[in-house]
C-alpha cells in the first residue's frame, strides 16, 4: 500500500464537518396513520423517493418508493403507512463527523438516511448523498477565500529562529473510552493546532486523519488513552497509547475490512476496519505494538518535507 501525498481537501472535509451541518432540516415527512393511497402524491409532488414516518417529532419508521411500488403490485387494499413501512431504521447523528455518513452510504446502499437526536430519538433532517456533496462544495467556496497557503513556511522560520542544537514541541491529548460524543476532538484540536503553526495544508490533512482513525480505535476498542504528538523540523511524531485488551493478530489487523468491532459499535457506524489502513496511507512510516492484555502503542511519523519512505515496522 502507498502512501497518500495527495489527501484532498475533500477528505479532510468530511472528517472535520458534522452530519448536522450538511443535511435537510426542512424534511418531509408522513404519519404511521397516512394512507398509503395519499403516499403517492407525497412522493410525486414534492419529488422524494421515500419519507420518514412520525409521531410528534419521534422516529418510528421509515417508507420508501419501494414499498408503495410492493404495496401497487400486491393490489392490496388502502392501509395505513404503518403497515408497509420499515421500522428497523438505520439512523445517523448530527453530531457525527460527515465520514460516519459517507461510510453507511457506502455499507448500506439506501438513498437516504435519518438523522436524529442522542437522547430520544428526535428526527431533526434527513441525509443524502446530494445534500453531502452539496455541503461539501460550499465549504469548498467558503474556504476559497481564505489564503490556505499564506502561512505555509512558518514552521520552518520558526525553528530556525530558535537558538538550540535540537527543539520540538510537544502535546498530549487525553482519549476517554467509549466516549462518541466527543469522537474525534483530539485530532481536532491538534490539527487546529499544527494549523496555527503554518505547517504545509497537506501535511496537516495527512496528520489529522491519521489521529483521527487512531483516536476512534482508542474510543472503539479501550477504556482510553493518550495521543502525543512531537513537531520537529522535519517531521511529526504522533504516539498513541492505551491499556486496552491488545490485538491478538496485528497482521489480520492490518488487512482492510478486517474488525473485531461489537455489532452495537458498527450499528453507530464506527468499526469497519479501515482504520489502520487509512492511517498506513498517511504515514511516511508507522510502528505498531501491542500485548494481549495490556495494550496497544502506535507511532505515526510524517514527513514535512517530501521523500521520506513509507514502511510499516513492529515497535520493539
Amino acid at each position: 500500500m502507498e502512501l497518500d501525498k495527495n489527501i484532498s481537501k475533500i477528505q479532510e472535509l468530511i472528517y472535520e464537518i458534522d452530519i448536522g451541518e450538511v443535511m435537510k432540516k426542512d424534511v418531509v415527512t408522513v404519519t404511521p396513520e397516512t394512507p398509503m393511497s395519499r403516499l403517492r402524491e407525497i412522493l410525486r409532488d414534492k419529488r422524494i423517493s421515500g419519507t420518514p414516518v412520525v409521531e410528534g417529532d419521534r422516529l418510528v419508521g421509515i417508507i420508501s418508493i419501494e414499498d408503495f411500488l410492493k404495496w401497487l403490485a400486491d393490489h392490496e387494499p388502502d392501509c395505513p403507512i404503518r403497515e408497509k413501512m420499515s421500522t428497523n431504521v438505520q439512523t445517523l447523528y448530527a453530531d457525527e463527523p460527515l465520514t460516519q455518513a459517507v461510510n453507511k452510504f457506502e455499507k448500506y446502499g439506501f438513498g437516504r438516511f435519518a438523522v436524529i437526536d442522542h437522547q430520544n430519538d428526535r428526527l431533526l433532517g434527513i441525509i443524502t448523498k446530494g445534500a453531502i456533496v452539496e455541503g461539501l462544495l460550499k465549504k469548498l467556496e467558503i474556504d476559497r477565500y481564505k489564503e490556505e497557503e499564506i502561512y505555509r513556511h512558518r514552521i520552518k522560520h520558526f525553528f530556525k529562529d530558535i537558538l538550540a542544537d535540537k527543539v520540538s514541541l510537544f502535546f498530549q491529548y487525553d482519549v476517554a473510552g467509549h466516549d462518541f460524543k466527543r469522537a474525534g476532538e483530539g485530532a481536532s484540536r491538534l490539527k487546529a493546532t499544527l494549523q496555527r503553526l503554518g505547517l504545509d495544508p497537506q501535511v496537516v490533512r495527512r496528520v489529522a486523519i491519521a489521529t483521527y482513525e487512531a483516536e476512534m480505535n482508542m474510543i472503539i476498542y479501550t477504556n482510553g488513552g493518550h495521543i502525543y504528538a512531537r513537531v520537529e523540523p522535519h517531521q511529526i511524531l504522533v504516539r498513541v497509547r492505551d491499556s486496552g485488551p491488545g490485538i491478538p493478530d496485528i497482521e489480520k489487523a492490518l488487512q482492510p475490512g478486517y474488525s473485531t468491532a461489537p455489532e452495537w459499535v458498527r450499528e453507530l457506524g464506527f468499526g469497519a476496519g479501515m482504520g489502520l489502513v487509512n492511517i498506513r496511507k498517511c504515514a511516511n512510516r508507522m510502528g505498531l505494538r501491542s500485548i494481549v492484555g495490556k495494550g496497544t502503542h502506535l507511532q505515526i511519523y510524517i514527513s514535512i518535507e517530501d521523500g521520506a519512505h513509507r514502511e510499516t515496522e513492529r515497535i520493539s
